[in-house]
C-alpha cells in the first residue's frame, strides 16, 4: 500500500472499535506497527493511565522497548512520562545530548544502551483529557520531518478517540472499566508469551509474534487466545512455531 493508504487503514481500524469483539491490546499493537511503517522509526511504546492516574505500559513494538518503558515508570522519568504529565508533545530529543536529556539522565543512558539515539513523545489526548502517551524511538540521529510529525500526531489522536469512544459505548464509565480490563489483558498476554517462549525455547518477541499470527489466522481476540493457552484449553502445539 501507499503511505496514504496505510494511514487511511489506521483510521479505519479506529472506527472498528464499534464492533463487539474490539481488542484494545491488539489495537494498540497495531498502532505500534503503523508507526513503525509510516514514520520509519525503530520502535514504539504506548502507555495508558490507570484509574488512579498512574501510567502503565500497554503495548510496545518489541521486548527491549517494553522493558525500557517499564524502566521509565520505575524511575518516574523520561519523555513519555513528562509528555503525559504536561499534555504537550516533545519531538526530536537527542538522547546523547546532555541538554536535551537533562530532565531524564537515567532514562537517556538506559535508552542509549538499548541502542536508541533519538526519541519523540506525543500525548494521547482529546481536548483537556490525556489518557496516555506514545513514545517513538530511533537508532539514528534523525529528526521527524514536519509531515511525519503531523502523521504521528494524527495516529496518536485517532487512537485516543478510539479508546474514549469504546469506553463510552461499552462501559459508560469513561475513566475506569476498560483500562482495568486492558491491564488484566496485558498481564494475561505477558503470561502467555512467557509460557510459549519457555516451551518453544525462543525469545519473548518471537513468542509474541507467533501468538499474534495465530490470533489473526483464526479470527480470535489476542487476549482470548492467551487465556486459552494459560488455562490449557488450547494446546501449545496448535500455535505455529515462532
Amino acid at each position: 500500500m501507499t503511505r496514504e493508504e496505510q494511514l487511511l487503514a489506521a483510521m479505519v481500524e479506529a472506527v472498528d472499535t464499534l464492533v463487539d469483539d474490539f481488542d484494545l491490546i491488539e489495537f494498540l499493537h497495531q498502532l505500534c506497527d503503523h508507526c513503525n511503517e509510516l514514520l520509519d522509526v525503530a520502535a514504539v511504546g504506548v502507555m495508558l493511565a490507570d484509574p488512579e492516574g498512574g501510567l502503565q505500559v500497554i503495548a510496545a513494538s518489541d521486548e527491549h522497548t517494553r522493558l525500557l518503558e517499564l524502566f521509565a515508570l520505575q524511575t518516574e522519568q523520561g519523555p513519555c512520562v513528562e509528555c503525559y504529565r504536561s499534555g504537550a508533545a516533545r519531538l526530536n530529543i537527542s538522547l546523547g545530548s546532555p541538554v536535551q536529556s537533562a530532565a531524564f539522565p537515567r532514562f537517556a543512558a538506559r535508552a542509549r544502551r538499548t541502542g536508541f539515539t533519538t526519541t519523540h513523545a506525543l500525548p494521547m489526548r482529546l481536548r483537556q483529557q490525556v489518557v496516555g502517551a506514545m513514545n517513538l524511538f530511533d537508532t539514528r540521529e534523525k529528526d521527524l520531518s514536519p509531515t511525519d510529525a503531523r502523521v504521528a500526531r494524527a495516529l496518536a489522536d485517532v487512537a485516543t478517540i478510539a479508546i474514549l469512544q469504546q469506553r463510552t459505548i461499552v462501559y459508560g464509565d469513561v475513566e475506569r472499566a476498560q483500562l482495568r480490563a486492558a491491564l488484566s489483558s496485558r498481564i494475561c498476554v505477558e503470561q502467555a508469551k512467557g509460557i510459549l517462549a519457555e516451551r518453544r525455547h525462543t525469545d519473548l518477541d518471537g513468542a509474541f509474534d507467533a501468538l499474534r499470527r495465530h490470533a489473526r489466522a483464526h479470527r480470535m481476540p489476542l487476549t482470548e487466545l492467551c487465556r486459552q493457552l494459560i488455562d490449557g484449553t488450547l494446546d501449545i502445539s496448535a500455535v505455529q512455531h515462532p
